[in-house]
């Protein structure tokens, strides 16, 4: 029997993360064995935001209080490692793992670029990038500029401020003013 197969057996052909039942498919665990162990069942969309970081969608994952329980060590290394993404340290505090177990999820996660590099975090702790669309999640009057950010306001093509991860730059009503990370949601 394939992996795949005994997959959908041991999943009842669900998502083994968020349970959906259509484009299902293997993800391999990052530095497991390539074994039915160390793989899950998982859809189109899982997949998608597992294997590319720009793509995630933060709503999609409030599964991850549930799969952070499972006792399959696969699926908990994978919430494990989408926690970090998203930066749910509070989640990532209460899980339990053997001490293998914890090696293997230790193993898996990207290595940390360079310490001293900023990381910019929205109001909710996701990371945002040059580029990025973002979305004022309070009325911010603009100073010296007489008019006020609205909330729900889109500020789009966003740049990073050097050496301070707590601003971000952007056009809001035409005029290229910084906002702070933490009055921000990313789209």
């Amino acid at each position: 029997m394939s992996i795949e197969q005994e997959l959908m057996n041991r999943a009842n052909s669900q998502c083994e993360l968020c349970t959906a039942t259509n484009d299902l498919s293997v993800y391999e665990v990052p530095a497991g064995d390539n074994s039915v162990n160390s793989s899950v069942l998982v859809c189109a969309t899982c997949k998608e935001q597992l294997n590319d970081d720009t793509k995630i969608d933060e709503s999609h994952w409030h599964c991850l209080n549930d799969t952070m329980w499972s006792e399959l060590d696969a699926i908990k290394v994978v919430s494990y490692h989408m926690m970090h993404k998203l930066y749910k340290q509070d989640l990532i505090d209460m899980m339990y793992f053997e001490d293998d177990v914890k090696v293997w999820a230790d193993k898996g996660l990207p290595e940390e670029a360079d310490e001293d590099a900023l990381v910019y975090r929205d109001s909710n702790g996701v990371i945002i990038n040059a580029g990025d669309t973002v979305v004022v999640n309070k009325d911010l009057p603009v100073k010296g500029a007489g008019f006020v950010a609205k909330q729900g306001t889109a500020v789009r093509n966003i740049s990073l401020v050097p050496n301070d991860n707590t601003h971000i730059e952007g056009r809001v009503n035409g005029v290229k003013i910084q906002l702070k990370t933490c009055f921000l949601k990313k789209m």
